[in-house]
This record gives C-alpha cells, sequence and structure tokens, in this order.
C-alpha cells in the first residue's frame, strides 16, 4: 500500500508537522480510565437511542477521536481517506487549488500566507485574511477539511471567496482561477555584487540536494568569487526533518543541528552535522537567513542551528514559534493519527515553541502596505488555542519586543515603491552584505 510505504518512508515537520514513528507502541490503558470508558460507552448509546435522527456510527466514533485530539494540542488529529491523500500531495508537491496555507482560528478559516506566484498571491489574497464564504456559503463554525476541500478544484475553475481583512470596514469578494500548484522547493539567482540569493519554499523531497546545487549554479556563474548569501525562509511552514537537517548540515561541519527530546522511549533524538554531507559550503561567505512570523517548524530548525552556531544573520522577524514534533501512528491501512509525541530544541537547548527565533536583526517589512494592520494581528503558534506551553513559561509580553518600533525604518511603502523596492527585508539583506566586509558577519 502507498499510505504504508509513506508511513515508513516520509518524516515530515510543519506548521502541521507528520513525522512517523520509529519505535511505534501502544500504550496500554489505565485501570483507572475504566470508568471513563463507561461515561464514553453510555453516551453513545444514548446518542444511538434517543437522537432525533438516526446516527451513523462512523460519525459517532470519529466525533469521539476528533474530541479527544482537539483537546491536546492544535496539531494532532485523526488523519483517513482524503487527510491523508493531501499529505501525499505535500510530498508530491503539486495539486490544482489555490495557493493557500491556512488554519483553524476560533472557529474561522484564516490564511497563514498564500504560496509565492499563486493563484490566491496574484488575486491580492494575504497573510492574516479570514475567508467567511466559499460560493455564498458560510464556513465560518465549520470543518476545515471541508473548506479545503471545497477550495480544491481542477486548474481552470474559478471560486468565489469572502474575505474580511482587518483594517477594512466592510467583508470584499475575491474571484480566484483555481490552477495547478507547482510547490516548487527551491528557487535562486545571484544578484549584483555577486550576492547569491536562495529561496526555500518548502522542505520537500531533495531540498538539500536543490540547496546545494543552486549554490554551485550560483558560484560558477559568478567565476567562484561569492561575496555573500542570503537564505530566504520567509513565509516557509516546513516540510521533511531529514532535509532541514541536510540543509543545516550544508553550512556546519560540527557540532549539533537540533535534538528532539519526548517521554516515550525512541522519541528522543540528537541529529549533528557531518551526518548527511562532509564538509562546508560557502565557508568563509558572509550569509543571512531571512524569516518572518510564516517561518515555521523546519524552517526554524535551520535558523536556529545556524544562529547557535554564529554561522548565519538572522534577520526579519520573529517566526512561527511551533517548536513540538508529530509522530504518524497507523490505526488502519487508509487511517493514523498524528499525534505531538516530543519537543525540538536549538544547539544551544532553546525551545522555539511558542517564542520562535529571535532575528539578531529586526527587519519589519517596509513595503507591505499593510504592514501595520498585519503586526496587530499577526497569527502565530501562541495564538493558537489549546498549543503546547513553553517549558520556561514565558510571558506575552517577552514574546512581543519585535511589536516595538525602530527609528531606522520610517520609510513608507508608497516611498519605498517610488525607489523600486518592493522587498524592503531582502533589499535591506543585500545592502547589509555589500557593505560588510566578509569577515565581519556571522562569525565567533
Amino acid at each position: 500500500m502507498r499510505f504504508a510505504a509513506l508511513a515508513r518512508a516520509t518524516a515530515l515537520v510543519t506548521a502541521v508537522a507528520l513525522i512517523p514513528a520509529t519505535t511505534a507502541s501502544m500504550a496500554q490503558v489505565d485501570g483507572r480510565a475504566g470508568p471513563q470508558f463507561a461515561k464514553l460507552y453510555a453516551v453513545y448509546n444514548k446518542i444511538k437511542a434517543n437522537y432525533v435522527d438516526q446516527v451513523d456510527d462512523d460519525k459517532l466514533v470519529k466525533g469521539a477521536i476528533d474530541g479527544m485530539l482537539a483537546s491536546l494540542d492544535p496539531h494532532s488529529s485523526y488523519l483517513d481517506g482524503s487527510d491523508l491523500e493531501r499529505l501525499e500531495t505535500m510530498i508530491d508537491g503539486n495539486y490544482s487549488g489555490l495557493g493557500l496555507s491556512v488554519v483553524m482560528d476560533d472557529g474561522a478559516v484564516k490564511v497563514v500566507s498564500p504560496f509565492r506566484g499563486s493563484p490566491a498571491e496574484k488575486a491580492g489574497i494575504k497573510a492574516g485574511d479570514y475567508i467567511t464564504h466559499i460560493n455564498g456559503k458560510l464556513i465560518y463554525g465549520g470543518d476545515l477539511d471541508d473548506a479545503v476541500n471545497q477550495m480544491r478544484g481542477p486548474a481552470g475553475t474559478k471560486i468565489n471567496l469572502s474575505i474580511y481583512r482587518t483594517g477594512r470596514d466592510e467583508p470584499f469578494d475575491v474571484s480566484v482561477t483555481r490552477g495547478v500548484i507547482e510547490l516548487e522547493p527551491v528557487t535562486y539567482k545571484l544578484e549584483p555584487g555577486n550576492i547569491g540569493v536562495i529561496t526555500v519554499n518548502e522542505f520537500s523531497r531533495d531540498v538539500g540536494a536543490d540547496v546545494f546545487a543552486a549554490w554551485e549554479a550560483m558560484k560558477k556563474q559568478a567565476a567562484g568569487r561569492m561575496n555573500g548569501l542570503i537564505l530566504d525562509l520567509r513565509s516557509n511552514p516546513g516540510g521533511s526533518l531529514d532535509e532541514a537537517v541536510a540543509m543545516s548540515d550544508l553550512f556546519l561541519d560540527q557540532g549539533r543541528i537540533v535534538s528532539q527530546r519526548g517521554r516515550a522511549k525512541g522519541e528522543t533524538i540528537l541529529y549533528d552535522a557531518e551526518s548527511m554531507y562532509r564538509g562546508e559550503i560557502a565557508e568563509h561567505v558572509p550569509m543571512i537567513v531571512l524569516i518572518d512570523a510564516g517561518t515555521a517548524s523546519a524552517s526554524e530548525i535551520v535558523a536556529g542551528a545556524l544562529q547557535d552556531h554564529h554561522r548565519a544573520l538572522i534577520m526579519g522577524q520573529r517566526s512561527f514559534g511551533k517548536g513540538s514534533v508529530q509522530t504518524l501512528l497507523p490505526i488502519s491501512k487508509d487511517s493514523a493519527l498524528k499525534l505531538t509525541t516530543a519537543r525540538y530544541y536549538t544547539p544551544s537547548g532553546h525551545s522555539v515553541q511558542e517564542g520562535g527565533i529571535e532575528p539578531d536583526i529586526l527587519v519589519p517589512q517596509l513595503s507591505d502596505p499593510d504592514l501595520a494592520q498585519k503586526a496587530k494581528f499577526q497569527l502565530r503558534e501562541s495564538d493558537l488555542r489549546g498549543h503546547l506551553v513553553n517549558e520556561l513559561g514565558l510571558k506575552d509580553e517577552a514574546l512581543e519586543q519585535d511589536k516595538q518600533q525602530d527609528p531606522r525604518f520610517k520609510l513608507t511603502a508608497a516611498e519605498l515603491k517610488e525607489q523600486g523596492i518592493d522587498d524592503f527585508q531582502l533589499n535591506y539583506a543585500l545592502q547589509t552584505l555589500r557593505r560588510t566586509s566578509p569577515r565581519s558577519v556571522a562569525q565567533k
């Protein structure tokens, strides 16, 4: 079965991370839980006997399972049928739809981010938007999977979305034509001054090898004289744990990359440099990593590893803050549990859960005309209902330092547009590398 192969071979760490179990063992039911199971069975019988309409057993059982998992955290869930198909789609890297990353936020479908170049982005949908209706049908209070299914469809077909955007008095409608979403994981460009920019959109298969190939191609184009490298992880929701480790290993030749620690035996795993690649590419080349609130999970692993080892300067805005690991536990040939089983930690022992990765240099995206409104309602892990609490018990005030004003950044989006700058964060990183000597960036 393809699902069985998938469960064996694919390790994912995303904002909805999926990591297959390596040592899955079924816990024995605590004897003290017997009375609680009796209550559950009694409720089942009462519903079957007395509910106004006849209720299907599958619906009741799935509802009970969903309820148990929903009481744990936002990333634990039951997967079957279409849910598993979407997992395969995410791994394969293409599907027909809008190109949106969404979450359920207090009953509302909220956009985490549109994929770059997707139909949703081209239609003007932005991170932080709420989708209230699909083709005129109210979806508030419904099921996220159902909303996602409605947004998917054959390429070339149209769908109408009703959008509520903070800062606007009234909702507005957007017509989007579905397309084939080719999730191109790695793109690159050599900028003037022989500064390379590698953009990693997700951590799917072979991303480590793709980043290596991108570096080699730019180095050849620059005749071997690379003066800087920008690794752009903005709006990257994560992906394969192995690929996150592999990509970190490209830029490190010693030390810890990431560790995960769980309660169950076999869930504590250490990942070190030199385990996937020997040596270090871009050695002695100044390096900046761009992150933002959409940089999640596997992306945070890479940013945290390069930051802790002083290999790169982290620039942008505080990342999403998802520091938990999920294990894919098969239930049957076509169903599984996605269960939170561990937390992961950066080389210095820092948990990114809630707090995320703090940039070394905070740089707001001034070229976004909606920056002020988005900053007020930016969605991160700490905003999700039922999220795991950071073990250090961080206060909200300690997590919101990135909202403080910086006198260096006063230009408006309109003023930047007049100067031909449509991506202020990237432009700031490029200018930083152009005026900095190789030995003064990201050195111990």
